[in-house]
């Protein structure tokens, strides 16, 4: 009677699980195509969405190369889910795909086999036309400066006061009759802030030559080295002093953090120097070398786009060139008009976004989100 009983609940069990999977419906409109916008490493597969009743708890992908048979990729996906990014394809191969429906009692059903389909890169970003107008847009506002700038007009650039007070250092130190120091930090040649404080320290190479003021530059790279050398050296010349020049001057220290300040310090005790010149990337030694220049009396101009750094050598010095004024100051110094032009037209640039942030701000108060909707987009 006991087997009878078991034979009956197996069946029935049996007959459940096939009308169960019988009723599973398989996955509709499944498609296979080039993924949008990409480089060509991936192809994304679609489907409808299931009802919510249909018993699927989760889709399972599997694919099939030209000539091969079917393999599963990726993990079980979620019932709810209706696409699939398929970025382990070999560029130029073409791929079918089947999607997989499976049930709570992993009953499964499969979609019908999509056409082949070829991962193929884009040359363009669509969803970057935005951003593509956005930069043109801020290119013709930098050239339309350089144009006025070169064509004499008046470029205006807001009162920098730790720029003008480097003809100040230069004289003082002149007059002393006590040389000059400049510090480029401990950036490389490849960063904005040491590229920044040497086209600085050619201007104040351009002054020194005229006042015949000694000018020792030491170094923590020796890459930087070279490059000043050749910078200082052409600034000599085109001030028509190169017998000035002295290449023994600009030198490599070390390219140890704490032992560049300590070599730095010891040449500030003995030498003395009357103007020091703190332009670059600093780090956790900017306050050791703000300090020993304070100490002994020395007019000190800083300059770095640390944020973390700038209290120190606001604090320690008399004048800080603070973020984009380390960068402008290139410009300010030599009234070059291409340079004067490119920072007026980046300010333009820098006003339009702004615009477009305030009326973004506004518009999104007022239920329109459009522009909220395009910078994602665009992101």
């Amino acid at each position: 009677m006991s087997k009878t009983i078991q034979c009956v609940v197996v069946c029935l069990v049996l007959c459940v699980s096939l009308a169960f999977s019988q009723g599973l419906s398989p996955p509709s409109n499944v498609t296979a195509m080039d993924t949008p916008n990409d480089d060509g490493s991936s192809v994304t597969i679609k489907w409808d969405a299931a009802p919510e009743d249909s018993g699927i708890s989760g889709y399972q992908i599997l694919r099939r190369i030209a000539g091969g048979g079917l393999e599963e990729i990726g993990e079980m996906l979620p019932a709810g889910a209706t696409s699939y990014v398929d970025a382990t394809i070999e560029k130029g191969n073409a791929y079918a795909y089947i999607v997989r429906a499976v049930s709570g009692t992993e009953a499964t059903v499969d979609s019908n086999e999509t056409a082949p389909a070829k991962g193929t890169g884009e040359w363009f970003h669509t969803g970057k036309i935005p951003l593509f107008v956005a930069m043109i847009v801020f290119s013709i506002a930098v050239m339309v400066s350089i144009y006025h700038a070169r064509s004499g007009q008046e470029v205006f650039i807001r009162r920098i006061p730790g720029l003008e007070a480097v003809n100040e250092a230069i004289g003082r130190a002149t007059e002393m009759g006590r040389s000059i120091l400049y510090v480029l930090g401990l950036g490389g040649v490849s960063g904005a802030a040491t590229i920044a404080s040497m086209n600085i320290l050619g201007q104040v190479a351009r002054r020194t030559a005229d006042y015949e003021t000694p000018l020792h530059v030491p170094c923590n790279d020796p890459i930087v080295m070279n490059v000043v050398r050749e910078m200082v050296k052409a600034a000599y010349l085109n001030e028509g002093r190169p017998d000035a020049y002295n290449e023994e001057n600009i030198f490599f220290l070390t390219d140890s953090q704490f032992a560049y300040a300590a070599g730095v310090d010891g040449i500030m005790l003995r030498e003395k120097p009357a103007a020091i010149f703190l332009q670059g990337t600093f780090y956790a030694e900017s306050l050791i070398l703000a300090e020993t220049g304070n100490s002994i009396g020395a007019i000190q101009i800083a300059g770095t786009d640390s944020e973390h750094q700038l209290p120190f050598l606001i604090t320690a010095c008399d004048y800080t060139l603070i973020g984009e004024e380390l960068y402008t100051a290139s410009a300010y110094l030599s009234k070059e008009p291409m340079l004067l032009g490119s920072i007026r037209g980046q300010d333009w640039g820098k006003m339009i976004i702004f615009a477009a942030i305030v009326l973004g701000v506004i518009l999104e108060l007022a239920g329109i989100s459009w522009i909220t909707t395009l910078l994602q987009r665009v992101s």
